[in-house]
């Protein structure tokens, strides 16, 4: 992980980097004026951590739709989970060829690093 000040548009911003191998949707940095950030809480147990391959939420959110149902083949970028983050749908894909083997149910709100799908 690498920490950042960004500037954009005379705004600062701390924006943290981590390279997961993971597609996933922009998430938003917070102002650098900001009171300092929390630290990140732990995930919390999934309902969906049944699978081999562990599919973590790329930020806070709420799923709105799951377009794919458990046992169905999915190859690597298809969307499994569309989910709401600030008032945007944004798409969460599948990391690699597989089978869907859970994930969360429409309605459930998830914290940034929850396992919200698996494949096997």
């Amino acid at each position: 992980m690498k920490n950042y000040t960004i500037t954009v548009n005379g705004t600062s911003y701390e924006v943290t980097v981590e390279e997961s191998g993971v597609a996933s949707a922009p998430v938003a940095a917070a102002p650098a004026a900001a009171a300092p950030a929390k630290k990140a809480a732990p995930a919390k147990k999934a309902s969906a951590a049944s699978g081999a391959v562990k599919v973590p939420a790329p930020m806070l959110g709420k799923v709105l739709k799951t377009p794919v149902a458990v046992g169905t083949a999915v190859k690597k970028g298809d969307v499994i989970l569309v989910f709401e983050a600030m008032k945007m749908e944004n798409e969460l894909v599948a990391p690699q060829d597989g089978t869907l083997a859970s994930v969360a149910a429409v309605g459930q709100s998830f914290e940034a690093g929850e396992i919200i799908a698996s494949l096997n």
